[in-house]
């Protein structure tokens, strides 16, 4: 079968090649490295193209390359797993829970690399070695609770039904201590710290949350005149649009700092401080107190307030409202937690 070609001259974005057609199959070429020859088209391509025609009448043909199959690549539990990751961290989720899924995928990598397991697939791995990473003797009931938790959401189908059977240890319940000498607790902190002690007063007597709410609180999310601070719902954990009235000695304190609307309250930059800032905060300022604040942290001043305002109004419907609270039970599930007098959903009025 003798071979039928064609040579045309083409050009693209105003540079000239030469077009090869041959036997229905286009070759193109910018220059005569093909047929030997240091020759670009940029130079003159009507005589590279002359210099393909000779070479073609001599019998040159260009080489054809045969294309390679790729060897398909094996998922591992790894890549699946990795793929879960990347669908959450581009979700809508929270700071926290991305956080901890990032944590348990390095985590996961670490223990299968130590084990000789980094290529196993999710069908191969056994109850016993996902078992044996939830339950390290390193970690405590409650991470390996919440590492099985994760797990379960960026884990692929293939192990879902294994993970339902595992079972963790439970986890004893923290009681949450009330601090009794509040007074004196709040006078130190305003010697050691500004930012700190407007947080605790507010997280105290607002009831506000501090590393979500008020370290992102904005001056112009509080009306001093009215005594109101108003949070969207974006800006709470139950999503719900909040106001929250202001005691008069966190109005005293809010009127002695100087308000820029656009500026956070703990920061005048225009940027919040990291999510951090306040837990590291809280850490050096115990680390220096002579009080005894063992088991105390900032939720503290929360649970306090929550234990007064139930005191006061003996009303759970103001707790919930005050509190931001969702859903009722939480609020009772919250005095449970705080020594107050035991209460069942079901003793109370339908509202």
């Amino acid at each position: 079968m003798t071979d039928k070609w064609k040579l045309t001259i083409g050009s693209s974005q105003g540079k000239e090649f030469v077009n090869l057609y041959l036997n229905d199959k286009r070759f193109r070429y910018w220059n005569g490295k093909a047929i030997g020859l240091k020759l670009r088209s940029s130079d003159n391509a009507e005589l590279l193209k002359s210099a393909f025609e000779l070479k073609l009448i001599e019998g040159w043909r260009p080489e054809f390359k045969k294309k390679t199959l790729k060897t398909p690549i094996t998922s591992t539990l790894v890549l699946e797993i990795e793929v879960n990751l990347k669908k959450i961290l581009a979700g809508n989720y929270s700071y926290h829970h991305k956080r901890d899924c990032k944590w348990v995928f390095s985590e996961l990598v670490k223990f299968l690399s130590n084990h000789n397991l980094s290529k196993i697939q999710s069908n191969d791995i056994s109850v016993e070695v996902v078992t044996e990473f939830i339950t390290q003797s390193k970690w405590s009931n409650r991470t390996h609770k919440n590492v099985l938790t994760t797990l379960k959401c960026i884990a692929p189908k293939a192990i879902q039904e294994p993970l339902a059977t595992i079972k963790t240890r439970r986890t004893k319940s923290t009681l949450h201590k009330p601090i009794h000498d509040i007074s004196r607790l709040l006078s130190e902190i305003k010697q050691y710290n500004e930012n700190l002690y407007l947080t605790c007063i507010l997280t105290y007597g607002c009831l506000l949350r501090p590393h979500q709410e008020i370290r992102l609180l904005k001056w112009s999310d509080i009306d001093i005149n009215k005594g109101i601070i108003s949070l969207s719902g974006a800006r709470n954990k139950s999503g719900r649009n909040r106001i929250v009235p202001i005691p008069s000695l966190i109005r005293t304190e809010l009127n002695s700092r100087v308000a820029n609307p656009n500026d956070y309250l703990l920061s005048n930059n225009g940027n919040p401080y990291s999510k951090d800032y306040l837990s590291v905060l809280w850490k050096r300022f115990k680390a220096q107190s002579k009080l005894n604040l063992d088991g105390i942290t900032l939720y503290s001043f929360r649970h306090s307030g929550a234990i007064q305002v139930f005191e006061k109004t003996g009303s759970l419907q103001k707790l919930q409202q005050v509190m931001g609270h969702s859903d009722m039970k939480v609020s009772l599930t919250y005095l449970r937690g705080l020594e107050v007098k035991q209460l069942n959903v079901e003793d109370l009025p339908k509202l």
